[in-house]
């Protein structure tokens, strides 16, 4: 079998890829091959769905502006098939509260991304009581909004994207790549599960938390690791009074509604909390002991209304950590045509439009045009340059 195009991952940022590429004109042969077509365990599905460019770097902040912007025309502009539900993307905000602690990082930041062109508000307590009346605010002295952000449904997207790619020409293969094929330093194909082998000049590396193993298969260390992340889904007693926006507490518990909840008899809300100490590694147990011991009191807390809440499930699914927490987006300079779209730490679908359309670039015009992606080279690791931007959660 031939392609022009590999790529190795078909949750959203892979299936981002195949689409830019065939709708910016690529006309060469783009199969992605994806391990799991139920995406069961699939970081795509598995995520909280946020959105927001209140991010501390200029790069960051474009992808973000530019993914905002694709999932704002999501439903519109990509093609729908019966069923097929919709993206959910809602932009009701990111509403970061700011503690004494926390008050002079802050203000530096909002300073930074006001200077990069983030659309971001900072906001009294009165302005805060106005958006999200309940809070519990007596610890804290301001917040950071961006009115512009938002989140979506994670399946939604992850089927939308998939069925935008291949309408647009995409091939998908239900398989695992066992082995990389490579000559004189440049890559010349992959050797299925099933035992088929398919040629390619260029392979992406769109694996998520696996691609470290799937460029061992290129003879390539790529310092990307999974780690779990755990997340919640409660119901409120009662149809809530307004819709929250997405809420980050000073604790690193943030929250945010699960829609569409406006018709339902009660609402339910998504809550999340990094572990930071959480060590590396295939888990997806969802240890519910955290429930009651780190996610509930400080939500109860900072939101006494929610009471009576009820836990109705947990799940984990996995990070794709980088030693800095930013993403590698590039060629791999030890095997040509191997292009990788990893590391992306938690923003994964938060970036998959953008990172699809500099991929794109890369395979049809040898360099990304849209966006600096220079910070993102996988060679800052071996340089002992790591690339921070503090506006992580």
């Amino acid at each position: 079998m031939r392609a022009d195009v590999v790529v190795v991952g078909g949750g959203v940022v892979g299936s981002s890829i195949a689409y830019h590429l065939r709708t910016d004109g690529f006309t060469g042969r783009v199969i992605v091959v994806e391990r799991d077509p139920s995406y069961a365990r699939a970081s795509s599905g598995r995520a909280m769905g946020g959105i927001r460019q209140q991010f501390g770097s200029a790069v960051n902040v474009r992808l973000a502006q530019y993914s905002i912007d694709f999932y704002r025309r999501f439903d519109q502009a990509l093609p729908r098939a019966a069923g097929l539900p919709p993206s959910g993307f809602v932009q009701r905000g990111y509403l970061f509260l700011v503690n004494d602690e926390l008050a002079d990082r802050f203000e530096r930041r909002f300073a930074r991304q006001r200077r990069l062109g983030a659309c971001v508000e900072r906001l009294s307590l009165d302005r805060i009581r106005q958006l999200v009346p309940d809070l519990r605010l007596d610890d804290i002295r301001f917040g950071l909004f961006g009115p512009e952000d938002g989140y979506a449904s994670p399946r939604a997207v992850l089927a939308g994207l998939r069925h935008a790619a291949l309408a647009a020409g995409a091939t998908y293969l239900a398989a695992e790549v066992v082995g990389i094929e490579y000559a004189g330093g440049r890559v010349t194909g992959v050797t299925l599960d099933r035992g088929e082998r398919v040629t390619c000049a260029t392979l992406v590396n769109a694996a998520g938390p696996f691609a470290g193993a799937l460029a061992a298969l290129a003879g390539i260390a790529l310092p990307v690791q999974p780690v779990r992340q755990q997340l919640f889904r409660c119901a409120l007693a009662r149809v809530w009074p307004y819709r929250f926006p997405v809420v980050i507490d000073p604790t690193g518990v943030h929250w945010r509604h699960e829609d569409p909840s406006e018709t339902a008899p009660r609402d339910r809300i998504v809550v999340a909390r990094t572990k930071l100490d959480e060590p590396p590694g295939e888990n997806f147990d969802c240890d519910v002991s955290r429930w009651e011991r780190e996610f509930r009191p400080p939500l109860i807390s900072r939101l006494p209304a929610l009471e009576p809440l009820e836990l109705l499930d947990g799940w984990a699914g996995l990070y794709e950590m980088t030693p800095d927490h930013n993403p590698i987006i590039g060629d791999h300079p030890q095997r040509r045509g191997f292009v990788l779209a990893n590391g992306f730490s938690g923003h994964g679908l938060m970036l998959a439009p953008a990172v699809g359309k500099a991929v794109s670039e890369l395979v049809r015009l040898g360099a990304c045009q849209t966006f600096d992606i220079s910070a993102f080279d996988v060679r800052r690791f071996a340089r002992g340059e790591l690339f921070w931007d503090e506006a992580m959660i």
